[in-house]
């Protein structure tokens, strides 16, 4: 089963809703999932870890900030960015899905941003077109996006990669295994990325997983929906975007 989201307010009614967002950048969503009158349970995908080489790495974003056109692969990459230097550029700067331009936006940083909220839907934008001997500086973390780099290669963009930070598997304890053994089949779980899902299909003893995956799946696009039927959900709804307000309001369906 996969249906859209279209509920204009979220109300929760007491609804568990797992998030699997990083370790450390769920409060936010956390503290939304309350407002509407859900019970948050945080269970990390993912960890992320600045990249080491800091030296060389600031001296690279700093130039990377003079080149054509600046693209930023998620909200991390914007964060770990601006760790390295001040985000003041004249480049074009692109970013892969709307989250990511709000993280630019927090940062005095103007971006487009697609309406389909993928790799596919940033190289149609108009800006992505005619790269053929410019500098475009890709923005993100190792592994991912190759259809993305690929692309911009393929274009004749004279490319540089700054790999700002990096993925790594979540460290999931008892706490996190018994709080799932204990999830209800009416709790949603948002997904908006499948190395994360892909983690905790990998991480989770077996009866954990499997009472996840009775659990309502939230999808963050199209792709995601596929992951997570992939992973074994049976129960799938697909948000507009990754964006927190859209994954609530899909939440929030019956």
């Amino acid at each position: 089963m996969v249906s859209s989201s279209a509920s204009k307010s979220p109300a929760l009614h007491g609804r568990v809703v797992v998030i699997t967002r990083p370790a450390g950048t769920s409060a936010a969503l956390a503290g939304r999932v309350r407002v509407y009158g859900g019970v948050p349970l945080l269970l990390p995908g993912l960890s992320l870890r600045g990249a080491t080489d800091g030296t060389g790495l600031r001296a690279a974003m700093r130039a990377a900030l003079g080149d054509d056109v600046l693209v930023f692969t998620s909200p991390a990459a914007v964060r770990f960015a601006a760790a390295l230097a001040p985000l003041r550029t004249k480049a074009v700067v692109l970013a892969v899905g709307q989250g990511t331009a709000q993280a630019l936006r927090r940062h005095g940083v103007s971006a487009q941003a697609p309406s389909r909220q993928d790799s596919e839907g940033l190289l149609d934008l108009p800006a992505a077109q005619a790269l053929r001997g410019r500098r475009v500086a890709l923005v993100g973390a190792p592994g991912g996006r190759g259809v993305l780099r690929g692309q911009l290669a393929a274009r004749g963009a004279r490319l540089r990669e700054l790999q700002v930070y990096r993925r790594v598997p979540p460290r999931l304890d008892s706490r996190h295994v018994d709080a799932v053994l204990a999830l209800p089949r009416s709790a949603r779980v948002l997904l908006s990325s499948a190395e994360a899902l892909q983690n905790l299909v990998d991480l989770l003893p077996m009866p954990a997983l499997a009472r996840l995956r009775a659990a309502v799946a939230v999808a963050s696009s199209a792709r995601l929906a596929q992951a997570a039927r992939t992973a074994g959900f049976a129960r799938i709804v697909q948000a507009e975007s990754a964006l927190a307000a859209d994954l609530l309001r899909a939440a929030a369906l019956r």
